[in-house]
């Protein structure tokens, strides 16, 4: 599994273009693979590019409201799944 680098990364514009290198849809395997490639930041953009090859795949990736201290990623396809009424959830707290 390969992360995506920080903002402060080298690598910011090579992950993308990687990214932009795969054909969606994704399968669900690959998505669930591609959900723990999230890093700690957006790396300038990098995450969305991510997250957009992620939703081409069969949603919802997650099922269940990530924990608290899970990555914001994860918080955001979560919220984005709920906002789709593609799961059930309460986006309070």
């Amino acid at each position: 599994m390969v992360l995506i680098p920080d903002w402060d990364a080298s690598e910011g514009e090579r992950r993308d273009n990687q990214l932009k290198a795969i054909s969606g849809p994704v399968t669900a395997e690959e998505a669930k693979a591609l959900v723990a490639c999230f890093g700690p930041d957006d790396c300038y953009g990098v995450a969305w590019s991510l997250l957009h090859l992620i939703e081409t795949g069969p949603n919802p990736v997650l099922t269940a409201k990530p924990a608290p201290e899970a990555n914001e990623w994860h918080h955001t396809l979560w919220k984005r799944a709920v906002n789709g009424g593609l799961v059930p959830g309460d986006l309070t707290g």
